[in-house]
């Protein structure tokens, strides 16, 4: 399958089989993830994988996760992000988002589902899974096997503007 392939193939799955996620397709999920790049190479980015009841139910008092049988907090450290010079603006988010995007295609290549969240509370989050201060939650990527059915591949003709209004030439 090419990446495009992939791109269309992917969607947000709000709802999910209790089947577990293997964990050769998990270890495949987080090496994408490691392979992601980052500014300036810096690597601010750390996931807390939660899999276990205990977790599972600490995230979901931060979060809806549709109850996934796994949840991948993406978490920064913006004493380790680059920051640009001329505004100070730190890349943390945008290092996070790159990593998470890598780990939708990856699940979506294996076959799972997945669910990026940023609609959370941050400070529930943060005390239930007991996260060192360095670190800010950014998302949530929920995985697993979808109890849905699958999105239409095409569907992006009906649901994205057009590519010549995103597309600027000059």
């Amino acid at each position: 399958m090419s990446v495009l392939d992939i791109a269309k193939a992917r969607s947000s799955v709000r709802a999910y089989t209790e089947q577990e996620v293997e964990e050769d397709k998990l270890q495949k999920i987080l090496e994408t993830a490691h392979v992601a790049p980052t500014a300036a190479n810096r690597q601010p980015v750390r996931l807390v994988v939660v899999k276990s009841k205990e977790g599972l139910a600490a995230v979901s008092r931060a979060a809806n996760i549709y109850n996934a049988p796994v949840a991948i907090v993406v978490c920064a450290d913006k004493s380790k992000a680059w920051t640009r010079p001329y505004d100070n603006m730190v890349t943390t988010d945008i290092d996070a988002s790159i990593l998470t995007d890598h780990m939708m295609l990856m699940a979506t290549e294996s076959g799972l589902g997945s669910v990026w969240i940023c609609y959370f509370q941050p400070d529930v989050l943060r005390q239930g899974l007991d996260l060192p201060e360095n670190l800010e939650p950014i998302n949530i990527l929920a995985l697993g096997y979808p109890a849905e059915p699958r999105a239409d591949k095409d569907r992006h003709s009906q649901t994205r503007i057009p590519l010549d209004e995103l597309v600027q030439y000059r």
